[in-house]
């Protein structure tokens, strides 16, 4: 299987791109777009274990708007043929010094386009040292 074939990297680089300026400008209707719309569709965030697309939306619709601005780090985009993928990247937020965001993503190629089938995001302490980011450090 092909891996990080670079026309499929720079699909999904795009679909990401759009999905973080949706995330950040709480554009409700392109996030919900983004998602697989199947009872399959899982997204673990912060606060909530969200199963199946109607429960996501529904997070979505509901979650507030204020304090969503982000930068992000260290996104890397590995594909799997020319239909799978994951996006992989780091965030920080003005708002919570002292921690960083983890936030991972599986996409999938269909009929309508890149969507996301499963997601994870997680906030912890800011690590001191290699530990911190430096690629192969181990804990």
């Amino acid at each position: 299987m092909p891996i990080n074939l670079p026309e499929v990297v720079a699909e999904v680089e795009a679909a990401f791109a759009r999905y973080e300026t949706a995330l950040v400008t709480n554009d409700v209707a392109t996030l919900d777009a983004l998602f697989f719309d199947a009872p399959t569709t899982i997204r673990y965030g912060i606060t909530e274990n969200l199963y199946g697309y109607p429960e996501i939306a529904a997070f979505r619709a509901a979650r507030p708007s204020v304090g969503l601005a982000r930068t992000i780090e260290r996104t890397v985009i590995t594909t799997y043929g020319t239909d799978m993928a994951t996006a992989s990247t780091l965030f920080r937020r003005e708002t919570t010094p002292g921690r960083i965001g983890r936030q991972m993503q599986t996409w999938m190629r269909t009929a309508e386009g890149w969507r996301v089938v499963a997601a994870h995001v997680s906030v912890i302490p800011e690590p001191d040292g290699p530990a911190a980011g430096t690629a192969g450090t181990a804990p």
